[in-house]
């Protein structure tokens, strides 16, 4: 593994464990170049996967792409990591057990703002911000509106 300090190509592990969600190895290793220590993660790819973005691009499926998305939404929030890591490794597994070798960007989308429904509603009302291109402060006001009769909804059982 390249060493992201010196670039050298040689790096021995020093200790490897599961991460807490079971989903990937994390493992220290030691640059044999410069000595610097530095972590990195296997996960388990069940499939190549390539999104379909709008006007018919394809690229590669990129899950740091899910990931800065959810922790920029979830910025100072009161959500921990293991719970983001949790929702990104589910979504990742539904793309890949999908079945399809291309997926729209859309249904990503859709399941990142799901996930973000029911982890934090000030953490999706911002993913949704972005996602769905609001313009005006009253597209805020209207979802935030339907946010919020959502959870009255749901809380007082569908009624």
């Amino acid at each position: 593994m390249r060493c992201p300090f010196c670039a050298h190509d040689n790096s021995q592990v020093k200790d490897s464990r599961p991460s807490e969600d079971n989903t990937s190895i994390r493992r220290r290793r030691q640059c044999e170049g410069c000595g610097a220590r530095f972590t990195t993660f296997e996960r388990v790819q069940l499939r190549e996967v390539v999104v379909v973005k709008s006007g018919e691009r394809r690229e590669p499926f990129d899950r740091s792409k899910i990931e800065q998305s959810v922790a920029l939404a979830c910025r100072k929030r009161p959500v921990n990591q293991e719970r983001l890591d949790q929702l990104v490794s589910g979504i990742q597994r539904q793309i890949e057990t999908m079945g399809d070798a291309e997926v729209a960007s859309k249904v990503i989308g859709e399941m990142v703002m799901e996930g973000l429904r029911q982890l934090d509603s000030v953490a999706y009302i911002r993913f949704a911000s972005v996602y769905r291109d609001f313009t005006e402060a009253r597209d805020f006001e209207e979802f935030a509106s339907s946010v919020q009769e959502m959870s009255v909804h749901e809380v007082s059982g569908g009624e």
